[in-house]
């Protein structure tokens, strides 16, 4: 089962796809879940409420992490990423276990990283706590990505930013209807990490680059469309669905797909869909500059007047213009890259992007004050201030810092 590959299982069930249909519900509230993050980190947190934030569950072969913030959406914090690396390494070295879930607490899988734990602690000059938060997650990201079992995401609920980045690894990923995909950190003055430079650049055309830019979201009948997720189901079987993994004793992964296509849905078509607009998406964010990508989509709508063009023209006008040139960047350089060589450059572009005015103000508008009004503070405020220097600072290295080790030795790296 060595060296499973997210980009195959990304791509493998495109053509299962054609012919199926593709729901696309806007979800206006898509942040609000998000914005209602708040940090604990002003109070001390004893040792049964740090084992508490990830609860384990299962019999005979079989294991579950279970992200258990469910009052800020499963929110990823360092305790949360040093748990489950260390879970799922002992897991990886029981011979008794077959393969291993992760799923979420309450209404989310996982919001992300709990960057409104991060916004504090910059304000506090906890630098290097913030630096052991990204470089926990990710390094769990690459420990998922080379894993030696198989693993399914249960993904019944918000899945965004870093919920997203440790579940896309996963062999299997189960949508439902409740299921809500996005990467909006341009929104918030950062750029989608957490391996999504990896995993988004390999969806078909250039839906990565749309995602990436303008924060979107997905729901579960459209992350099937494009390969986000594996298998879908109702989510009034998903228990039946847990029950079944959970009385599996195997280590085959044909076998638990077979368990998960017991309960699978047909999904039909919603003309709606982004998924139906592959062709338009293409033909705007192909373009190699961010301005350019604009352009395409202001000629677009004035051809078609489509309501899409302009509201994706709005959304891009929302975000961090810094943020929108250095995640056109990363999206096409992780076409060209394998998982490690991502992880390694999106820990560098963090640890730039907490030296950015930026994020700051982005965490803070949307999340902390939720005034929503950041744009009087973005750091170029427009597109044409932001120069090719500013953008290949943010790829560089800081003076003092050393890169994200990763195994690599170790743990055979996918392309």
């Amino acid at each position: 089962m060595k060296g499973l590959k997210v980009a195959a299982g990304l791509l493998a069930r495109l053509g299962e796809a054609e012919g199926r249909s593709f729901a696309h519900a806007r979800y206006r509230d898509s942040y609000r879940g998000i914005c209602s993050l708040a940090s604990s980190i002003s109070k001390p947190i004893d040792d049964d409420d740090l084992q508490s934030q990830v609860l384990v569950e299962g019999k005979a072969q079989f294991r579950t992490a279970i992200l258990n913030r469910p009052s800020v959406l499963n929110a990823l914090n360092l305790n949360m990423g040093s748990r489950l690396n260390n879970l799922y390494t002992s897991w990886e070295d029981d011979p008794d276990i077959g393969f291993v879930a992760m799923k979420g607490s309450g209404r989310a899988f996982c919001a992300g990283g709990d960057m409104v734990a991060v916004y504090h602690l910059l304000n506090q000059g906890k630098r290097e706590a913030c630096k052991d938060f990204f470089a926990t997650l990710y390094q769990f990201i690459y420990l998922l990505g080379t894993y030696l079992k198989p693993q399914v995401a249960l993904l019944n609920g918000v899945t965004m930013g870093g919920g997203a980045g440790v579940s896309i690894p996963s062999t299997f990923r189960l949508a439902t209807e409740r299921t809500i995909f996005a990467t909006p950190e341009t929104l918030l003055g950062f750029h989608p990490d957490a391996g999504a430079s990896f995993y988004l650049s390999h969806l078909p055309g250039h839906l990565g680059e749309y995602l990436a830019l303008t924060g979107e979201t997905l729901n579960g009948v459209e992350m099937i469309g494009c390969g986000l997720a594996t298998h879908y189901t109702h989510s009034t079987k998903f228990r039946s669905v847990e029950e079944r993994l959970g009385n599996l004793i195997t280590d085959d992964p044909s076998v638990i797909e077979t368990s998960l296509e017991e309960y699978g849905d047909l999904v039909h078509p919603d003309s709606t869909s982004v998924i139906h607009r592959i062709e338009a998406v293409d033909k705007c964010f192909s373009h190699d500059t961010v301005e350019e990508i604009i352009d395409a989509l202001e000629t677009e709508a004035s051809k078609t007047n489509d309501p899409w063009c302009n509201s994706t023209l709005r959304r891009l006008n929302e975000c961090s213009p810094l943020s929108l040139k250095v995640s056109l960047r990363s999206i096409r350089d992780g076409r060209l890259q394998t998982l490690d060589q991502c992880l390694v450059r999106e820990y560098r572009m963090s640890l730039q992007g907490m030296a950015q005015q930026d994020l700051r103000e982005g965490v803070r508008a949307r999340l902390v004050d939720k005034d929503l009004a950041p744009k009087v503070q973005w750091n170029p405020p427009r597109l044409g201030l932001v120069t090719e220097g500013m953008v290949d600072q943010y790829f560089s290295l800081l003076d003092g810092e050393r890169d994200l080790e990763l195994p690599i030795q170790q743990r055979e790296a996918f392309t």
